[in-house]
């Protein structure tokens, strides 16, 4: 007989996250808040796009942001001119957002009559798809200069999120990207996923990204 136990701790983990998660969700949904949770690498234009969200649904939803990094409060204070409720999560070095933190930073900036509140994750597409933060949706965006073949690459987070917003379309000619090729290797690993294609800067198909939101939600909200 073995003199020793063997713990599992990366599934308890996630686990005892999930368990954590489904209060958040529930807690929201209770109180009629939709949470999005939005993913990406570094410099894929998560917080511009954030802003041109905000400036398209401000005037239809009480909304709210929660930043977060590994540090800095650079992405807080552009938001903040935005005019809505905004906070700063650091991390302490983690490279993801967990259900507990979400939880912290929910707490912390407090919810009461908003009706939308975007969680920007860390900049990165490895932790962040592994952790349920408790959010309504999930969403990425993938910039085009990242290149066409990224899930290939990085599979995990193709796979977990609702929405994918592919980013920079106004640049797809300087970096031969195939838009179609994306298409097919994300909906093969992800049948279901909504993908909409935009440039945050020019504003070109900002609209689809944001319609589709305003109905989910609508929908939230409702049932």
């Amino acid at each position: 007989m073995d003199n020793y136990k063997v713990i599992e701790i990366k599934k308890s983990v996630y686990e005892n996250n999930d368990k954590k998660a489904e209060l958040v969700r529930s807690k929201l949904k209770d109180d009629g808040v939709f949470l999005l949770n939005l993913m990406s690498s570094p410099g894929s234009g998560k917080t511009t796009t954030v802003m041109g969200t905000i400036d398209a649904l401000k005037t239809q939803f009480n909304m709210a942001v929660l930043e977060a990094d590994l540090d800095s409060a650079v992405d807080a204070e552009t938001v903040s001119k935005s005019g809505v409720k905004v906070i700063q999560l650091h991390t302490g070095g983690m490279c993801h957002l967990d259900a507990g933190m979400t939880s912290q930073g929910i707490e912390a900036i407090g919810l009461d009559g908003i009706d939308l509140a975007i969680l920007e994750n860390v900049g990165n597409l490895i932790c962040p798809a592994e952790f349920d933060t408790g959010a309504s949706k999930s969403a990425m965006i993938l910039s085009v200069p990242e290149g066409d073949d990224k899930p290939l690459k990085y599979p995990t987070m193709f796979t977990k999120v609702d929405v994918l917003i592919i980013n920079k379309m106004d640049a797809a000619e300087f970096f031969n990207f195939n838009l179609d090729a994306v298409k097919k290797y994300v909906k093969d690993l992800n049948p279901d996923v909504k993908i909409f294609p935009l440039s945050a800067k020019t504003g070109e198909g900002m609209s689809d990204w944001t319609n589709w939101l305003k109905t989910e939600v609508l929908k939230w909200k409702e049932n």
